[in-house]
């Protein structure tokens, strides 16, 4: 069993005792009970200077360990925000990842940025309660759908995302996956240079797909993104923006941090 099939197993079994302690009827009313308006993620890859960065909270990775030991979501938060992100994203797995499904919650207080919910999302059950617990956008892996119905689950997560007013990142890594993610609707895609299988990572795989998305659909380059020279590369290869963590959330100051990774090479 691969780490990604390990995960997406306990993944489906959380989801599982979460129905059990609020049902999938009251969690669905909850979210679309939610009035507090969305603040536009796939908007605020597109505007303001570039690079956009959506600047990541990881406080460990499987493949990593931790990250960082004196992780705390606030003042993470506010130094991204003062260090120019143009969105956050934060890990909501606690097992793999140390995240919180609670710090969403304290970020939004915190910050006026949009959220990325960075989970691996199985069930329409998540969608909601990202939407209930302050995101503004939501993570649906490819990979996560083997199946022969793989388009058809994916639409139907991003459609409910969609009637709730979040934004749905698609994320790919491959040739396969990124023609699902185009024929299942997104207009926001991912492309992952960490093999979710193998964690090896190659920026080659963003420069190869980058270039391939139909007009309107926005590009985020993901994992291995260290230098404003990767930035320059994957840029020039189309990527519209950039999803950074371990290399903001490994620093002393992850603003200065990330201020200097959007200098211009």
């Amino acid at each position: 069993m691969s780490i990604l099939e390990e995960i997406l197993v306990r993944k489906r079994a959380e989801v599982s005792s979460a129905k059990q302690r609020l049902s999938a009827d009251r969690m669905a009313s909850d979210a679309e009970a939610c009035d507090a308006p969305t603040r536009g993620f796939r908007t605020a890859l597109t505007r303001g200077s570039s690079p956009r960065i959506i600047a990541e909270m990881k406080p460990r990775s499987p493949s990593r360990g931790v990250i960082r030991a004196d992780f705390e979501p606030v003042s993470c938060a506010k130094a991204y925000f003062e260090g120019g992100a143009a969105a956050i994203s934060v890990l909501t797995d606690n097992h793999y990842f140390g995240g919180e499904l609670a710090y969403l919650e304290m970020v939004r207080h915190a910050v006026s940025l949009p959220l990325l919910r960075k989970d691996f999302l199985v069930d329409a059950y998540q969608v909601d309660e990202a939407r209930v617990a302050g995101a503004d956008a939501i993570l649906l892996i490819v990979a996560a759908f083997p199946g022969a119905d793989s388009v058809a689950e994916i639409r139907r997560l991003r459609e409910r995302a969609g009637s709730l007013g979040l934004d749905a990142l698609v994320e790919v890594h491959d040739d396969r996956e990124f023609e699902i993610a185009v024929e299942c609707g997104a207009n926001l895609i991912g492309v992952n240079n960490r093999d979710l299988g193998t964690f090896e990572v190659d920026l080659g795989i963003s420069e190869r797909l980058a270039g391939r998305a139909p007009d309107g659909v926005v590009v985020v380059a993901e994992s291995g993104i260290f230098t404003t020279e990767d930035i320059s590369r994957l840029e020039s290869a189309g990527a519209d923006a950039f999803l950074v963590g371990e290399a903001l959330m490994r620093e002393p100051d992850p603003g200065l941090a990330l201020r200097e990774l959007r200098r211009k090479s």
